[in-house]
């Protein structure tokens, strides 16, 4: 009987390995989100210190034009932070479904139980927190895309070696 229990345990971990690959990915997209997260604060509180100064009543020396498009910036980069925020928030949701997947593997098997369905929706539910995750990524960094800004006089002038 324990040569058996043994070669179950090792087809149940043979089972556990693509998703504990899952969650490595989807580590390294965490990785990626908070990092881009810390570079969107950033630069809010660089354009913060730009518009107020060190004057809180925004009566800040910077030209009118400059100000408003460093507040529009400041909106995107608002809307920035919350899409990264909720493709964060969904990736864990997305690893935690894939560990309660590999928790139900083994619980299921130690204890005699039929869990494949309770397994298959949880693994269902974490593809589709991954999807909405990567979906939210997408809109991010179209945010991202849309405030990149090269000034027309840069692209209109010759590189300094032609």
């Amino acid at each position: 009987m324990p040569i058996n229990a043994a070669s179950t345990i090792a087809d149940i971990i043979q089972l556990a390995v693509a998703p504990v690959f899952l969650v490595a990915g989807i580590g390294t997209l965490l990785n990626v989100l908070t990092s881009r997260l810390a570079r969107v604060v950033d630069r809010g509180r660089s354009l913060d210190r730009d518009i107020l100064g060190n004057n809180p009543s925004f009566s800040s020396q910077m030209p009118i034009g400059e100000a408003q498009f460093h507040l529009t910036e400041l909106r995107v980069l608002n809307q920035r932070m919350s899409w990264i925020n909720r493709a964060i928030t969904l990736a864990t949701v997305s690893v935690l479904f894939v560990c309660l997947v590999v928790i139900a593997l083994f619980s299921g098997e130690l204890l005699g139980i039929d869990l494949s369905r309770s397994i298959a929706a949880m693994f269902i539910a974490a593809m589709g927190a991954l999807v909405f995750a990567l979906l939210a990524f997408l809109v991010e960094i179209s945010y991202a895309r849309k405030m990149l800004r090269v000034r027309p006089e840069l692209l209109a002038s010759r590189a300094p070696n032609q």
